[in-house]
């Protein structure tokens, strides 16, 4: 397998004809897509995307099977991209709006720190950075 190969860890929370739009245009750049369900939220992001020395989280006896406790999936989609130089997630975000389709709002790229990390603590992650980007937006225009 093509350790280089460019990768994204996609959670959308429902599927339709965007998430079909999403997908062609990842197949279309010749992106490898990683669907993540609401029960791999507690998988680290090395093991989702298939990085060297990541295994599947363990389970705690009597620990909830997903390891999720009391977790609620993301009401939002989330790409999580592997592998890309700057000027590809250019063109891959180019493609999307020139698809005429609303920005994934949360995305960040794979690092050697959030590589450790639960999908859903870097879902939490990207969220208050995007809330925190948005007020300083907010209050820099009063």
């Amino acid at each position: 397998m093509n350790r280089t190969a460019e990768m994204v860890l996609f959670y959308s929370p429902q599927a339709g004809e965007r998430v079909g739009k999403l997908k062609g245009i990842f197949v279309r750049q010749g992106i490898r897509i990683k669907n993540i369900t609401p029960d791999q939220m507690g998988e680290t992001i090395g093991y989702l995307a298939g990085m060297e020395g990541f295994g599947p989280s363990e389970k705690a006896e009597g620990e909830d099977p997903d390891g999720r406790e009391g977790i609620s999936p993301p009401e939002e989609e989330v790409l999580v991209m592997k592998n890309f130089t700057s000027r590809r997630i250019d063109e891959l975000l180019l493609a999307i709006r020139k698809a005429g389709l609303a920005k994934i709002e949360l995305k960040a790229v794979v690092t050697p720190t959030n590589a450790q990390w639960p999908f859903y603590r870097l879902y939490e992650e990207i969220k208050e950075e995007r809330k925190k980007i948005l007020e300083q937006n907010q209050s820099g225009k009063e």
